[in-house]
């Protein structure tokens, strides 16, 4: 039976639109990069040659230097890992939190279901950019910290969307079925409702991550972010933006980055959550 999945799975991935699997194919890139940046640097991201300054592309280096005679392109590749760690992170933090107290308010209802709705309603009234620029800034609580908030302010539309998702399978028979037989409330929701909102919960897991890398970004373009001197995406960008004349590089390579990755990503989570929500209505 494994075989057969297996198989069954490839296949799927086989007949995927172009789209789809060339953005399969970058991001299985980018896991490269942040696995084994370090050591497919073509030089150290962090070696300076003050005699070189800011320059163009050239064959010594394919994306420039910048101000200090850094190597562009070992920067943008060591600045994958910062990149990702954090939004990785988040998304995982959030999903498994998010979908967990989902279930539970969309099964149990009552007094959980409207405390989490009211949780879930002051932090949509936050102004979440805001606040995580105002905690990181004000606290100075860098990187890790950021992460911290922003998973936490993400939580409401995780919780909302599996809540939802469940609503509308526990009214299906099957569950009445679970409930008839005396099963208990834990297992029907981790072995009955969970498995069958698992394409929502993949599809805002992916969408979580994107926020995420766009978020992060944001703030390590604004300097509140990764610490200074580590290689970072959003770092780059903004470093870069004063040398747009002598090399663009310095931005646009980083900018791609981020926009190609945030695309793959919502690429991938539509066409997964799309294939599985077929396979579930066929089901």
């Amino acid at each position: 039976m494994a075989v057969i999945a297996l198989s069954a799975s490839a296949r799927s991935v086989a007949r995927a639109p172009l789209m789809v699997r060339l953005a399969a194919g970058f991001l299985l890139l980018v896991a490269v990069l942040a696995a084994a940046g370090p050591w497919l640097t073509p030089y150290d991201p962090g070696a300076q040659d003050l005699m070189l300054n800011v320059s163009g592309s050239s064959g010594a280096h394919w994306l420039g230097t910048d101000q200090l005679g850094r190597d562009v392109l070992s920067q943008v590749i060591a600045g994958t890992r910062s990149a990702l760690a954090g939004p990785l992170c988040i998304a995982l933090g959030t999903v498994v939190v998010g979908a967990a107290l989902g279930v539970l308010a969309g099964y149990r209802g009552g007094w959980i279901d409207s405390l989490l709705n009211r949780l879930a309603d002051l932090m949509y009234a936050l102004p979440g950019l805001l606040v995580i620029i105002v905690l990181v800034g004000v606290v100075g609580g860098g990187y890790w910290f950021a992460v911290l908030v922003l998973a936490v302010l993400s939580l409401p539309g995780e919780i909302r969307l599996c809540r939802s998702a469940t609503l509308a399978q526990a009214r299906l028979p099957y569950v009445d079925a679970a409930r008839t037989l005396g099963l208990p409330a834990a297992r029907i929701m981790a072995r009955h409702l969970l498995p069958n909102i698992m394409p929502t919960v993949i599809a805002t897991f992916l969408l979580d991550f994107v926020g995420a890398l766009i978020s992060l970004s944001g703030l390590s373009y604004l300097g509140l972010g990764a610490p200074p001197g580590n290689p970072d995406w959003g770092a780059l960008l903004q470093s870069g933006q004063n040398l747009l004349a002598d090399n663009p590089w310095i931005s646009l390579a980083p900018g791609a980055m981020i926009a190609f990755t945030a695309t793959s990503f919502t690429l991938l989570g539509d066409w997964i959550y799309d294939r599985y929500s077929m396979d579930g209505d066929r089901s």
